[in-house]
C-alpha cells in the first residue's frame, strides 16, 4: 500500500467519522487521522469513547479487496498491530493480551479498543474500511462496569500513532500476500489459552458460558459449551468465570 498520509488535529468530533466522510468522497487508501481530543468519540456497540488529553485517538482508511462480512478479521489484524506497537513500552510484555473481538488488555483491564466501520457494494464486496484505535496512554478513563488501564508512560500520542501505523502497514501487506491465516495465528498467540473459561453475550442478551476453543477461519469465536462446539460472529466476551 502507499505510505500513510497522517494528519493530526487538535480537536475532532471523531477520527473515524472524519475518515468515513472522506471514504464516501472517494479518498484513496492510506489516509490516517489522529486527534489530540475527540468530542464525540465512539466505541463498539454504540458506546461513547471517553476522551482524555494525552491518550491516543487514531483512525485509518483502507480499501482492501474482500467481503464486507470479513470485517471482523480486520479487527483482529488491528489488535495484533496495536499490541505489537506498544509492547516494547511495557516492562513485561506478557501483561498485554488480546480479547475477542476488539480489545487490548493490560493485566486484565482494558487498555485499548478497536472500532471497525465499512461499506459494501451491491455484491457484498468491501468498498472501504475504517479502523479506529483508541488507547489509554496517559490516563485510564472511569467507565461504569469496566476495569480500565493506561500505559502510565510519557509516550507522546503522535509517537505511538507512528508505531501503530508501521505495524498496520506490515500486517496489511502480509494479509494481502498470505491472507488472514498469519493474522489469526498472531492473534491467538496473545489471547487467552484454549480452555480458559468465558462468558459470551449475544445481541439478544443471552449469556453462554463455556471455554475458549480458538477462532474459526473467518475470525468467529469458538466456544465449547455443554459438550458442543459453537461459533459466534457478533457479541461480547467476559473472561471472568464468576460473572
Amino acid at each position: 500500500m502507499a505510505p500513510w498520509r497522517l494528519t493530526i488535529f487538535d480537536t475532532l468530533d471523531s477520527t473515524s467519522e472524519f475518515c468515513r466522510a472522506r471514504a464516501e468522497q472517494g479518498e484513496a487508501e492510506g489516509l490516517a487521522v489522529m486527534a489530540r481530543l475527540q468530542e464525540r468519540g465512539r466505541g463498539s456497540h454504540g458506546r461513547q469513547w471517553v476522551s482524555i488529553p494525552g491518550n491516543l485517538f487514531l483512525s485509518v482508511l483502507l480499501r482492501p479487496n474482500g467481503r464486507a462480512r470479513d470485517g471482523g478479521l480486520w479487527s483482529l489484524l488491528a489488535g495484533v498491530a496495536a499490541a505489537e506497537a506498544v509492547e516494547g513500552l511495557l516492562p513485561d510484555r506478557a501483561t498485554l493480551t488480546l480479547k475477542w473481538p476488539n480489545d487490548l488488555l493490560l493485566s486484565g483491564r482494558k487498555l485499548a479498543g478497536i472500532l471497525i466501520d465499512s461499506a459494501a457494494d451491491s455484491a457484498g464486496a468491501l468498498e472501504w474500511l475504517v479502523i479506529g484505535v483508541g488507547m489509554n496512554l496517559a490516563a485510564a478513563p472511569d467507565v461504569p462496569g469496566r476495569e480500565t488501564a493506561c500505559l502510565a508512560t510519557v509516550a507522546a500520542p503522535e509517537n505511538v500513532a507512528e508505531l501503530v501505523l508501521a505495524r498496520l502497514a506490515h500486517w496489511r501487506a502480509l494479509q494481502a500476500e498470505q491472507g488472514f491465516a498469519p493474522v489469526r495465528e498472531a492473534w491467538l498467540a496473545r489471547a487467552a489459552p484454549v480452555g480458559a473459561p468465558m462468558i459470551f453475550t449475544e445481541r439478544s442478551a443471552e449469556c453462554v458460558r463455556g471455554s475458549f476453543a480458538g477462532l474459526a477461519e473467518d475470525g468467529s469465536l469458538r466456544l465449547r459449551t455443554g459438550g458442543l462446539l459453537r461459533e459466534f460472529a457478533v457479541g461480547e466476551v467476559s473472561l471472568r468465570a464468576e460473572d
